[in-house]
């Protein structure tokens, strides 16, 4: 067939991702920390944004709903396009329904100076500070010591010879933060010069700093150093720590015999082995754990029914100042101060919106999950019922990567606890006798119910497990049983069975 060149007009349907439309999706899936971040960046980034004060708000809808009301469930998602946001631009003021702090930073705005040259805030004050007392306590806050200054402080202390505290500091160079170190010792003496007689030395010496187990190279160094400090490092317990091996198989059998112990003393060893700190260094200089802060909290209400609302803590609330705009833009002449000036109220506009936008799917989802799963909110996990994303998206009218996205790192605060919303899905395992189909997560609650129900003369075998939930009405084979075991980290029945008869031995 020959080749030849020709006009065609074909007509076709394509979905075109205006930035506003990527932006309205990732605001959808970022969690609240992020999303705060993200709103105090447009707010520097935007003069006509602001925050919105106590007092400013206007009349908000409840973000409360209450199952099985249906009027309360928010609309769908639905991102505003550039035409929708631009047509908001005659309103006095546009609010996000949701409240925040008091304590929240003015916008980012052209201000004019407050004094001459060489103005300062503090002057007049005296030495008791500013006098409107606007300063931050937290800056007269120590910063926490780390791992590596409180090692070089005590070598500072400890070694007096120049050239031992240069190789003393390379090696506290090497320390990760747990404690153990990281380097070779061979490459460390090439690199200084030295032998690596002098190396070790010097690793001696520091081995010897606080924690007990820092600078060890391995777990089974780590613990030693540890024993020794506490004068236990006896032949038996030497033995021990040279077979962690058999420790974590909880072989006792083989343990007993390679110590040379009976059980009591095995089991006396193994517990104070278990008081140890496998990774010493993280005493220092850590990073503060941060709290989960749900998005939505779910209560019971006296009439019976679930009330899901939203947490307005975790809602960013932001507003477009129109005033401000209407100021500068009666003064703006150049066509290039207009457009800038139009484009931050387009941008500031759609931001407000899609905020409440994103609020109410938060919302509907939550809704229909805890319409869903009403029976784990009432009577525990064991009732917890196979879920899919498909099945909630059908129900709301939205699509199922909208309520992924929705549900991801987003979490819900009920009366049994915080979980996350993606914990409420979960895969469908078939009944038995043909009846309804049981959540996995269920399934591997009730296999923890049994193990630790069991005792040292009657450990369930995985096989034996199977058989009680088919009596419990529960379709399940074999090796998912012990897929599930070990996801719980539950060791075998022939480790179980060791560990029971130590335990209860005289």
């Amino acid at each position: 067939m020959a080749l030849t060149q020709r006009l065609q007009l074909r007509q076709s349907q394509a979905l075109v991702m205006t930035p506003q439309l990527m932006q309205a999706i990732k605001l959808l899936q970022l969690s609240n920390l992020d999303l705060a971040a993200y709103v105090d960046a447009e707010l520097e980034r935007n003069p006509l944004l602001d925050r919105e004060s106590e007092g400013e708000a206007e009349p908000a809808e409840a973000a409360e709903s209450q199952l099985p009301n249906e009027s309360a469930v928010a609309d769908g998602w639905d991102p505003p396009s550039r035409e929708t946001a631009a047509a908001q631009d005659g309103q006095p003021q546009t609010a996000f329904e949701d409240t925040a702090g008091e304590d929240a930073e003015p916008p980012l705005r052209p201000r004019p100076a407050e004094g001459p040259a060489g103005y300062s805030e503090w002057a007049g004050v005296g030495p008791g500070g500013r006098d409107d007392g606007d300063y931050n306590l937290e800056a007269f806050v120590p910063a926490e010591a780390t791992l590596a200054d409180w090692l070089r402080e005590q070598l500072m202390l400890a070694v007096a010879d120049p050239a031992r505290r240069m190789i003393g500091q390379y090696l506290i160079d090497l320390v990760d933060e747990t404690g153990y170190l990281t380097g070779d010792l061979e490459t460390a003496a090439d690199k200084l010069g030295t032998s690596i007689g002098e190396i070790e030395a010097v690793l001696g010496l520091l081995q010897k700093f606080d924690p007990p187990g820092v600078f060890a190279r391995d777990l089974a160094e780590c613990l030693a150093m540890q024993i020794r400090e506490r004068d236990r490092f006896d032949p038996a317990m030497q033995a021990l720590v040279a077979h962690l091996d058999l420790v974590a198989r909880r072989d006792f059998a083989a343990l007993k015999k390679i110590c040379g112990v009976g059980d009591e003393d095995l089991a006396d060893m193994i517990a104070e082995l278990r008081q140890l700190n496998p990774k010493p260094g993280l005493a220092f200089g850590t990073a503060p754990v941060q709290p989960i802060v749900p998005d939505v909290f779910v209560r019971l209400a006296p009439s019976g029914a679930w009330l899901v609302e939203l947490n307005s803590d975790t809602l960013p609330k932001v507003l477009v100042n129109q005033s401000y705009y209407a100021e500068v833009s009666a003064a703006a002449r150049r066509e290039a101060e207009k457009s800038y000036l139009a484009e931050c109220l387009q941008s500031a506009t759609w931001l407000v919106r899609a905020l409440d936008q994103r609020a109410r799917t938060i919302l509907k989802v939550a809704n229909e999950i805890v319409r869903q799963q009403d029976a784990f909110f009432a009577r525990g996990v064991e009732h917890l019922r196979p879920l899919n994303l498909k099945t909630v998206a059908e129900a709301i009218g939205m699509h199922e990567s909208t309520v992924s996205r929705v549900t991801a790192n987003k979490y819900m605060a009920t009366s049994r606890g915080i979980f996350e919303l993606k914990y409420f899905f979960t895969s469908a395992i078939a009944a038995a006798h043909g009846g309804e189909a049981h959540s996995a997560e269920a399934v591997r609650h009730r296999i923890k119910q049994l193990i630790d129900a069991e005792s040292a003369d009657a450990v369930l075998s995985d096989d034996t497990i199977v058989e009680r939930l088919r009596e419990a009405g529960v379709d399940i084979a074999r090796r998912t049983v012990a897929k599930y075991r070990e996801a719980m980290r539950i060791p075998s029945s022939v480790q179980r069975r060791r560990e029971k008869q130590v335990a209860v031995s005289p």
